[in-house]
């Protein structure tokens, strides 16, 4: 299987603050991986990098054999477009209808006039295949709502419609089911596994419970203050690790 996403040394700071050292980190082509740790150890700050939001101050990354350092402006853009970036508060704009949310997932492969038109008035291919999305998260008959009066459960499905209609080859989602029950997150992530199997697309996701991670996912990696602290199989972690990256540090 093809490397979808490959990175090695990679530091990146915020002022003072090491949000990530020394990553190294390389996903296939239709890997499932799952990264976990505690709130603060650098989760979000990879899944941007990962998804050329982010540029690292050192250390290299390669995403779909592309160096996003090394792209001009509309080859970032095109790369972005294959990267399907699902945020932990989702994105979504609430007074829209769901229709309007969704087709926004392929502003990045539109133009301006374009982009406005869809908006605007959707082409009946666009309605149909956003119709056929929302069935198979199980929320067509909310096509027309407005997101706002949906439930959080149909705003997440909402997200994931958007982030598929977008196309993508990669989907990484930040912190998906933080703010949901466990039956609800449970269904998420068996919604977002079966979806990128069905499509054959590469899922890292972030998340801070272990295991649904061990359940979900083929692959997990702990971090923790910015560092790996492992990067195994999820039927091969160790306790041990598992409590080393979820006790605090000691100040001496």
């Amino acid at each position: 299987m093809a490397t979808a996403i490959q990175v090695g040394g990679v530091t990146r700071r915020f002022g003072a603050v090491e949000a990530l050292c020394g990553v190294d980190l390389e996903v296939s082509g239709g890997e499932r991986v799952a990264l976990i740790g505690p709130s603060g150890c650098g989760k979000t700050t990879l899944l941007k990098v990962l998804g050329a939001q982010l540029a690292p101050d050192e250390g290299t990354v390669e995403v779909l054999g592309r160096n996003p350092l090394l792209l001009n402006e509309r080859e970032l853009r095109a790369l972005r477009s294959a990267l399907a970036f699902l945020p932990q508060d989702l994105g979504l704009v609430p007074n829209m209808r769901v229709i309007q949310n969704v087709v926004g997932g392929r502003f990045g492969k539109r133009s301006l006039w374009g982009a406005l038109r869809d908006l605007i008035l959707p082409g009946l291919e666009e309605r149909r295949r956003i119709f056929a999305l929302l069935e198979r998260v199980g929320i067509a008959e909310k096509m027309y709502d407005r997101v706002d009066s949906l439930s959080g459960g149909q705003q997440q499905r909402v997200a994931v419609a958007r982030a598929l209609f977008q196309e993508p080859e990669v989907l990484l989602a930040d912190e998906p089911i933080s703010a949901v029950d466990p039956a609800r997150a449970q269904q998420l992530l068996e919604l977002l596994v079966g979806l990128c199997g069905e499509e054959e697309l590469t899922l890292v996701v972030s998340m801070h419970q272990l295991e649904l991670a061990r359940e979900h996912f083929s692959r997990i990696v702990g971090l923790k203050g910015g560092r790996v602290l492992f990067d195994r199989g999820a039927d091969a972690l160790e306790k041990g690790e598992m409590r080393e990256l979820y006790e605090l540090e000691t100040e001496v």
